[in-house]
């Protein structure tokens, strides 16, 4: 009965959105009515909670490997360590979508517990905003048919396309396995910080179409939605940061960004999600950028769409995406176009109505914010063209491809000039600051990026003018990332102040990874016997022995390498094949050594009948800066969330004392 209360809880988590919408409706326009205003916000925390059992109990079946569950047949084991029957869940396309849609359900909830400053028409109409996009995935998931073959013919089976407690009659004895690229920790972790990413731009853009609805655009709308944004970057940049060596390490392909369409459907709403964080704090503490804010508040959720589109339509061939029915990617792509669609027509409508707010100079740090959104903008159309124009031209009949080179040549450029302006932003003034000043405060900033220049240039080997760029770029960001606390007395300092400088140092830190690697990395490929040594960057690797090893769910063939590093102790690393038998699939396990200047990363390949191992190895300086730096920019958003929070908190006891008063 487990099932059928999991489908039962999700069906009365649609209807509970449904009413929410109804009631949204009927409190937000006009004057409003406090009892259905008030209905609406216990409506969406009872939606939030159904959901949430629905998830729960699929969970459950996943545990106790519930095999008359088509989902759990299909996408697991009862042999499956548990972590990997819990990952399991979520590691396919209907499990995904229920996570979606609790992610989605649950943020609802928050708004409607959490949000006490912001006028009720305005709350009530971003609640009904809410659950109108949460309908459209409860449809999705409870009413789409399925297409069946069986022995009375061809037909469809109208709701049961996307049900998550689908039942097998009769169950088989076992489950098919779990995608063994997916049996790593990362699942576990990887997927759910996108979504709460992904879904918590939702909340942004429920925001956004509330506040056009009741017209109600200002410093009271940005405060009460720039946590919400502020959240979802964090998850995002953790998301992308973690999925990033996630793929580094289990692809065995020694690469840590491949420009695959999936992982730029991740980039693009971080991208997005950027501009907006900067344009809602403007609003929020100087009121400008209305029109911004809101035009990016839509645009960072059609990104989330456009990812979700692109994912799980069937439309890409990529080692991220595992859905393949285009048949569901075209039901996605209809709630895109009714939910962007409609909100870009209410911002069309609307935007006419929505009043300047206040000026500011080119010179000042408004001005630079603005410059900085361009870029990311720029970067995003890049980016975004780069994703989908193969997939436009594939419809056309033209088959083409476009890779890393072209993102290079592209962004890189554009990069650069974004880092200068990240720099030079926290140095200005609001509204107006002299030229002649900001040239004064980037002098040690510019000092700092020569000398890594010239030291690059003279130290780096003929390394790549872009890849010395980067590092100059970065070393200058870094020094001009704590420039705003020369002078200040450090325990003073507010706490958004602290996430913005480690945020931005975090930025220059990922820049210099990402140069570092590309400018110096070396490559080995070779074939060598056992007790055969080779060589790579400071490394020398010897083949002691490969023999079989067993895990909980596969065997392998491991490679016993024994290194060594100049004069130092040699150590061990255990590269493997592994073989996976639920489903049968076979897997590149690498071994990665890591020391303060970089990694060493090996992999084990195939052997030939002379009884040689190819071994593939790199030594890569400095590339683990790239995913500390990627964690320093999400604790720095962290520590700026929690500055932000705590704030609010107190400005809003001071108002209720005052009001007591």
């Amino acid at each position: 009965m487990i099932a059928e209360g999991g489908l039962a809880a999700l069906w009365l988590a649609a209807m509970f959105a449904l009413t929410q919408l109804v009631l949204a409706w009927g409190g937000a326009r006009g004057g409003g009515e406090a009892e259905m205003m008030l209905a609406t916000r216990k409506i969406a925390v009872v939606q939030g909670a159904m959901v949430l059992l629905s998830f729960g109990l699929l969970v459950l079946l996943f545990v106790q490997s519930d095999m008359s569950v088509a989902l759990v047949a299909t996408n697991s084991h009862s042999m499956k360590p548990l972590l990997y029957k819990v990952a399991g869940t979520w590691g396919n396309h209907e499990g995904s979508m229920l996570l979606w849609v609790t992610v989605l359900g649950l943020s609802g909830a928050g708004v409607a517990l959490l949000e006490k400053r912001l006028d009720p028409r305005t709350l009530t109409a971003t609640l009904g905003a809410q659950a109108a996009i949460a309908l459209g995935f409860y449809a999705f998931l409870l009413l789409t048919p399925r297409f069946v073959q069986d022995a009375t013919g061809t037909h469809w089976i109208f709701g049961d396309g996307m049900n998550p407690f689908r039942r097998l009659d009769p169950a088989p004895p076992d489950g098919q396995g779990l995608n063994p690229l997916l049996q790593d920790p990362g699942l576990a972790f990887h997927p759910p910080t996108l979504y709460l990413g992904y879904v918590g731009l939702s909340v942004a853009f429920s925001f956004a179409v509330g506040a056009l609805l009741v017209r109600d655009v200002g410093p009271a709308f940005a405060r009460a939605m720039r946590p919400w944004v502020l959240a979802a970057w964090i998850f995002l940049t953790i998301g992308i940061t973690a999925g990033s060596y996630w793929a580094y390490y289990e692809l065995g392909w020694g690469g840590w960004w491949f420009w695959d369409p999936v992982e730029n459907a991740s980039l693009m709403p971080w991208l997005a999600a950027t501009a907006l964080l900067h344009s809602v704090t403007v609003l929020a503490t100087r009121d400008g950028l209305r029109a911004w804010t809101l035009m990016l508040a839509v645009l960072a959720f059609s990104m989330s769409m456009i990812g979700t589109f692109l994912v799980r339509s069937g439309i890409l061939v990529s080692v991220h995406a595992f859905a393949v029915d285009p048949a569901r990617g075209s039901v996605i792509l209809g709630l895109l176009t009714l939910y962007i669609g409609g909100a870009l027509a209410l911002f069309g409508l609307r935007v006419g109505t929505v009043a300047q707010g206040a000026t500011f100079r080119l010179v000042s740090r408004e001005g630079a914010l603005v410059v900085n959104n361009l870029l990311l903008s720029v970067i995003l159309g890049v980016v975004f063209i780069g994703t989908l124009y193969p997939l436009v031209a594939q419809a056309a009949g033209v088959q083409l491809s476009i890779g890393p080179p072209f993102f290079n040549k592209a962004i890189v450029p554009v990069t650069l000039a974004l880092v200068a302006v990240t720099a030079a932003g926290p140095l200005l003034k609001w509204r107006r600051d002299n030229l002649n000043e900001l040239l004064a405060k980037l002098l040690i900033p510019v000092a700092a990026a020569g000398l890594v220049f010239v030291v690059a240039i003279v130290l780096g080997g003929g390394a790549p003018i872009a890849e010395v760029l980067g590092l100059a770029f970065a070393a200058g960001l870094a020094v001009a990332s704590v420039r705003p606390l020369f002078g200040r007395r450090i325990r003073l300092v507010p706490l958004h102040t602290w996430g913005m400088v480690i945020a931005h140092v975090g930025v220059a830190v990922s820049i210099a990874g990402m140069a570092s690697d590309s400018a110096f990395k070396l490559e080995r490929l070779a074939a060598v016997r056992v007790g055969e040594t080779t060589s790579v960057g400071p490394f020398q690797v010897r083949l002691e022995d490969v023999h079989p090893a067993i895990g909980p769910n596969w065997s392998a063939l491991e490679a016993r390498l024994s290194v060594t590093r100049g004069e130092g102790a040699p150590f061990l690393l255990l590269p493997q094949q592994r073989y996976f038998s639920n489903p049968p699939t076979t897997t590149t396990e690498s071994a990665i050594s890591t020391e303060w200047d970089g990694q060493l990363y090996t992999v084990l390949g195939q052997g030939d009948p002379d009884g040689r191992w190819q071994l593939r190895l790199w030594w890569k300086p400095f590339v683990t800066l790239i995913w500390a730096g990627g964690f320093l920019i999400a604790l720095g958003g962290l520590i700026a969330l929690v500055g932000r929070v705590r704030r609010e908190v107190r400005t809003g006891r001071l108002a209720e004392a005052e009001d007591e008063a």
